[in-house]
């Protein structure tokens, strides 16, 4: 079966991704030239001309359909970037909350752009409903490249927005089209919403947010983490999965009506759930495959996955090429494309007659198509693969089905009738208590998962993927499978052995990790563990888990501190995930006042997890396997940067010296206060500021070594003045916006 349809769909997205990644916009067009000369060569050949010639359509539309949208499209609106203009907006969602106010997705009227745009305004955008207008003075950024410095974040052109507006004015609201028809998906989801949090404990409610409407913002951080560990969070991402579930639903309570009546209502209702859930690359892909398998057989049509797949990727592209980069749609086609041609092919080599055994050799089957394309993916973008993930699936997705479609129905009659509605709510809760439990024991498991920050993680995942190859292209051998599957597991523990072995030679590892404009300190010595700092103020980096990897790698379950520095978001926030992956036993901090950083979540915390709070007042000593610790009360005055700790970690005559965000007027506090050593390792203050890392702190301590813990960032770190005093002074520079994580060694 030559599937057309499927080769241009293909060919399309292929023309999508080379013009997102590898080509400029100047060369798409010649591109779509050179593509069309050469499929109308291929006609002159012998072999699938037809395929050929449709491939090369199919490239070619898709480096001119690039080349249109960016033109009629992006551009009008990145013309705006820079400008602070007056404008009318009309709400497209409801608010959520951020740090300094509230932020919504927005139409900008009046002005002929196409797309959307990100609205940051007050609190007041709370109170407000989709289609109400707000009227305000904004400054016009880049959704393409917020951060202004060429890092180019996706993230949001994926999903249809090009303009970020910061509010600079005092804005006015109207009703505009709020009550609208159009909106009525997100009122609805709202409404789920609010009957959740009323009807559901806060764990169960959090849970099913997420389950339902794919809204994690309730979801509890040790239960997000949980799953993510155990290789089930994909049930907290509205996809296929959840559509599918909703089909099963539909067609148990339309079961006695006809195979039209059921198409008729299932099909709306599944788009309508899709625009609930906000439409999603991944649940739009799968509301197109779903309602083509409930078409094809009222056209008395064949099911073909593959075409259905092709098709479904086709039309996301067609409204918007920038999509090809969404996170969410890569692992989503990824995983349905190991479903469609992987999974058949397992499933058809059981021969069993137990329905026990097959239901568990189907259900691994069907996780190993899912997890074959995937899993590279998934390694690239969030540096992990969960081991257990084939037992989480086959304990949990059965007891996820039935949630859902309890917890939805209940749901839908507890705002119509709520005293039928009441009977779901202790069946449903029971189901959510046994899916976390799950989670949560899977995670306590040894060798759990495993994180691709080390060279050996990412050639243990190598090396599986060739094993498997060559099976496959082998064809002999009764038991090659069983084999490749043992030798992979083997591999596997081997590989877990040696990444730990590494932080067991020397007397004493220094790990500056990159967590982005923030900073985390890893101390490592004889298994014992101190961190220093777990924070990161850029969104899309979770310092805590890039702490919390770097620790289980190395074999530590629990350390022996976390010191903070201060509560700044930057050097904190990441703690509530540390505490939820890994073990503490004390916590030292700073007594003093809390300004705007984040000291009663990190008390409250402490005692969530039964952590020892100890307020450093005076020089205080602690060890660290074989090295020694020196913890310095604050010496400075002001803002919550010159009130911080200073750490000094100490191995015989090596030493590293961490001041966190002092600037040099307490620097030189410090240096009075305190016989400071000759250090070899300096932690740069203050993330490289003009204002911090002093002559007079650099003639003193006389640091060989300077590691500068970065990233993107609007204030200019590491700046040039900064840099210039540390090699005015010898010092060897390192950052990790530029060299990832820095390795320190103490033999």
């Amino acid at each position: 079966m030559t599937r057309p349809l499927f080769c241009f769909c293909a060919a399309f997205a292929l023309g999508c991704i080379a013009s997102q990644y590898f080509l400029a916009p100047a060369l798409w067009l010649p591109a779509a030239g050179i593509v069309l000369v050469l499929g109308a060569l291929g006609l002159l050949l012998r072999g699938p001309m037809r395929r050929v010639l449709l491939c090369a359509l199919g490239m070619a539309f898709a480096f001119g359909w690039n080349a249109a949208y960016t033109r009629f499209i992006a551009v009008p609106n990145e013309a705006l970037i820079g400008a602070t203009e007056d404008v009318e907006l009309e709400l497209c969602s409801y608010a959520v909350e951020t740090n300094y106010g509230a932020k919504a997705t927005v139409r900008i009227l009046g002005r002929g752009l196409r797309g959307r745009a990100v609205y940051y305004g007050g609190f007041d955008l709370l109170a407000l409903e989709p289609g109400e207008h707000v009227r305000d003075t904004v400054l016009f950024n880049s959704a393409t490249d917020p951060s202004g410095d060429g890092s180019h974040i996706r993230n949001f052109t994926s999903k249809g927005v090009y303009l970020l507006l910061y509010s600079r004015g005092e804005p006015s609201y109207e009703t505009g089209d709020a009550g609208a028809l159009r909106y009525a998906p997100q009122r609805i989801a709202r409404k789920l919403g609010e009957t959740i949090e009323t009807v559901y404990g806060e764990r169960e409610g959090g849970f099913l947010r997420a389950l339902l409407l794919g809204d994690k913002r309730y979801l509890d951080v040790e239960d997000s983490s949980n799953l993510s560990e155990a290789g089930i969070y994909h049930i907290t991402a509205v996809s296929g999965l959840h559509c599918m579930f909703l089909v099963e639903l539909l067609d148990r309570l339309l079961r006695a009506s006809h195979r039209r009546t059921r198409c008729a209502v299932t099909i709306p209702l599944l788009f309508l759930y899709a625009v609930m859930v906000g439409a999603s690359p991944s649940i739009l892909r799968a509301c197109v495959m779903l309602s083509m398998t409930q078409l094809a057989p009222l056209f008395r049509r064949e099911k073909d996955p593959p075409t259905a797949l092709g098709l479904a990727l086709l039309l996301i592209l067609l409204k918007n090429p920038y999509a090809i980069a969404s996170i969410s749609l890569q692992l989503s086609f990824s995983a349905v494309a190991g479903l469609v041609w992987l999974t058949p092919k397992l499933t058809g080599a059981i021969h069993t007659e137990s329905r026990l055994l097959r239901f568990v050799l189907t259900s691994f089957a069907t996780t190993l198509g899912a997890l074959a394309f995937s899993t590279p993916l998934g390694a690239y973008y969030f540096g992990t693969f969960s081991v257990v993930s084939l037992l989480s699936n086959l304990l949990c997705l059965w007891m996820v089905s039935l949630v859902f479609g309890a917890g939805l129905l209940g749901l839908l009659l507890s705002m119509t009738v709520p005293a039928v509605g009441a009977a779901f709510v202790p069946l449903v809760s029971l189901g959510v208590r046994y899916v976390l439990f799950v989670s949560g024991l899977l995670e306590s498991l040894p060798l759990h998962a495993l994180y691709f920050n080390t060279a050996l993680s990412v050639l243990w995942l190598l090396y599986v993927y060739a094993l498997f190859a060559v099976c496959a292209i082998a064809r002999r051998g009764r038991y090659r499978w069983w084999i490749a599957g043992a030798l992979a597991v083997a591999m596997l523990l081997v590989t877990a052995r040696f990444n730990a072995l590494q932080f067991e030679r020397g007397s004493l590892h220094v790990t500056a990790l990159d967590v982005g404009q923030g900073e985390s300190v890893a101390l490592l010595s004889e298994r014992h563990g101190v961190l220093v700092d777990c924070g990161s103020s850029n969104s899309y980096i979770s310092a805590g888990d890039v702490a919390a990897d770097h620790l289980l790698s190395a074999g530590i379950r629990r350390l022996d501190a976390v010191v903070l520095t201060h509560y700044h978001a930057d050097h904190a926030n990441g703690l509530a995930l540390l505490l939820a992956r890994v073990g503490v036993d004390a916590l030292y901090l700073p007594d003093i006042a809390e300004e705007d950083g984040e000291k009663s979540e990190v008390l409250a915390l402490s005692e969530r997890y039964g952590v020892e709070v100890r307020y450093v007042t005076e020089e205080t000593q602690t060890a660290v396997g074989e090295a020694s610790l020196t913890l310095y009360p604050p010496v400075g005055e002001g803002g919550e940067n010159e009130l911080g700790l200073t750490i000094v970690c100490s191995l015989g005559t090596f030493d590293t010296l961490i001041t966190g965000d002092m600037d040099s007027k307490t620097e030189r506090a410090l240096l009075d206060a305190y016989p400071l050593p000759d250090i070899e390792v300096l932690l740069v203050g203050h993330h490289g500021s003009r204002y911090s890392t002093s002559e007079e702190l650099l003639e003193t301590v006389t640091p060989e070594v300077g590691v500068v813990s970065v990233g993107s960032n609007s204030y200019g770190h590491p700046t040039r003045d900064a840099l210039l005093r540390l090699t005015d002074a010898g010092v060897t520079v390192y950052r990790t916006d530029l060299q990832g994580n820095i390795y320190i060694t103490v033999n």
